[in-house]
């Protein structure tokens, strides 16, 4: 019976995942899930699934198997089934739809699979050292939540056919303190997977509140992806307009700003960061800019360029930058990378038109699984 209850609750929950990525454009376009963890559980309602099964009708109902019926007559036809709207108020409710609790982890798992995102390859596994506790064999004293029954078991009954005790005919085994058999384990240091993201956003007056709300949720969806894929992340923020500053997390989610566009003052303050911060001997670093590719001069861009060949690219896993669509921005940066750096694997590039295009930038972003 547990066994079968198992395997209904697995049918179920492949069923909610199927409904699930069938909306997952909807719910990743959205912003509600923004400021949320990996092991924060969310809501996410999905279509209700009602499960077949007979209803009865009145006693006083005729139909077939009781009365006058033919074979081939639909089975409970009655008054006020129509479903036509002219019948009577009820007292029942409606059907609603059915809220699943997820974890964010398993949504990023989902993400991953819609947009068939492959495993990162790491790097750098010097800095991060994580202790875990494996279970390495069997011995004779522990606490009660490690014993070991099927070993305790066999235990006592060798004891008790050794001895003579044990009958066949009334096969009562009770183990003794001798018997007793306890799991044992080791606590082994392994390294872990270390990285850095590294986001940077142009808040210039240029970029209007809609582009800075794409820019945010897709930071927010790499985010939750790569630290599903890393246990030890951390995260560093950085918005621009002429000036660049480091900010916190909650500060680049939610800030205003306006003014003019250096997008080298980024650069060069994630260069700064790097080099501080992050040896990229030890570190995976994930640098992503997003702007709307308006900057404040072909000299600036020059600047730019000549920083990512020296500094950005060679410490980077890979760096990327999407270009979000503005009314008021000129989109020229984007052209002026892919003309400069054109098949280098080493950057990505990606054009973010609206909300429903985030979908498509992640995968350009992270489907070589760099």
């Amino acid at each position: 019976m547990t066994l079968k209850i198992d395997q209904d609750h697995s049918r179920f929950r492949n069923i909610v995942r199927g409904k699930i990525r069938q909306n997952l454009k909807k719910y990743i376009s959205q912003g509600e899930l923004m400021g949320k963890q990996g092991n924060d559980v969310v809501s996410i309602p999905i279509p209700h699934i009602d499960i077949p099964r007979f209803r009865f009708a009145d006693k006083q109902q005729g139909g077939v198997g009781q009365g006058e019926g033919e074979a081939g007559d639909g089975v409970g036809q009655g008054q006020g089934q129509e479903g036509d709207g002219k019948g009577e108020a009820g007292k029942d409710a409606g059907q609603h739809a059915l809220e699943v609790e997820l974890t964010l982890d398993e949504l990023a798992e989902i993400l991953g699979e819609e947009l068939e995102l492959p495993n990162i390859e790491d790097k750098g596994k010097n800095a991060i050292v994580d202790q875990k506790d494996r279970y390495v064999g069997v011995r004779r004293v522990g606490p009660n939540s490690l014993r070991h029954f099927k070993r305790t078991f066999k235990s006592a009954l060798r004891r008790q056919i050794s001895m003579g005790s044990y009958d066949p005919k009334n096969p009562v085994i009770i183990p003794t303190r001798d018997d007793m058999r306890y799991r044992s384990w080791k606590t082994k240091d392994e390294p872990v997977a270390n990285a850095v993201i590294i986001y940077m956003m142009d808040v210039s007056g240029s970029m209007g509140d809609e582009q800075k709300e794409i820019v945010r949720i897709e930071s927010f969806w790499l985010d939750t992806w790569l630290r599903k894929q890393y246990q030890g992340v951390e995260t560093r923020f950085i918005i621009h307009d002429a000036v660049a500053r480091e900010v916190d997390r909650d500060t680049f989610f939610r800030t205003r700003e306006s003014g003019g566009t250096m997008i080298s003052s980024a650069y060069r303050l994630a260069a700064q960061v790097i080099g501080d911060d992050y040896p990229p001997s030890e570190w995976n670093i994930y640098p992503f800019h997003f702007s709307d590719g308006d900057n404040w001069s072909v000299d600036d861009t020059n600047v730019c360029v000549n920083l990512l060949k020296e500094t950005l690219l060679p410490a980077s896993n890979v760096f990327c930058y999407g270009q979000v669509e503005s009314p008021y921005g000129s989109g020229q940066f984007i052209k002026d990378l892919r003309e400069n750096f054109g098949d280098d694997e080493r950057i990505i590039t990606s054009e973010v038109k609206d909300r429903d295009a985030i979908m498509g930038s992640i995968r350009d972003f992270l489907g070589k699984g760099k």
